[in-house]
């Protein structure tokens, strides 16, 4: 298993990189499930930041890759669990996708809520606004 950071998953999907992008496709379809790819749940956050910041990606979109990237059986994501409940909820609502996962991760944790100052997160995360 090798484990693959943002900037590889990146240069794969969006191929803009003369020189990094058939590097990280060779390693991407090198994967099997024998020899998996790893992603860990903070490479999962900055991928969907640079997905939305950076190439201005839709929600949909971010989350399609998301559904995507969760069905490859070469590729293991950390907590795959919290991550498709995360995304199912980045999805329905307007709060930001790590806010989402904060949230899954806390409930999963057993807490009995999530404290916060953002309003979004509070409306559309499922979170509790700190007044």
């Amino acid at each position: 298993m090798i484990g693959l950071d943002t900037n590889v998953l990146v240069r794969y999907l969006a191929q803009d990189d003369a020189k990094q992008s058939p590097k990280a496709t060779r390693i991407i379809e090198s994967l099997n499930v024998d020899a998996p790819g790893f992603v860990t749940i903070v490479t999962v956050v900055e991928l969907v930041w640079v997905l939305e910041y950076s190439y201005q990606s839709k929600r949909a979109e971010v989350a399609a890759v998301l559904e995507r990237l969760l069905r490859i059986k070469e590729i293991i994501t950390e907590r795959a669990d919290l991550v498709w409940k995360s995304v199912r909820s980045y999805r329905e609502n307007k709060a930001d996708f790590a806010d989402c996962l904060i949230a899954s991760c806390s409930v999963e944790a057993g807490c009995s809520r999530v404290m916060t100052f953002d309003k979004l997160a509070a409306t559309a995360g499922g979170m509790t606004l700190i007044d």
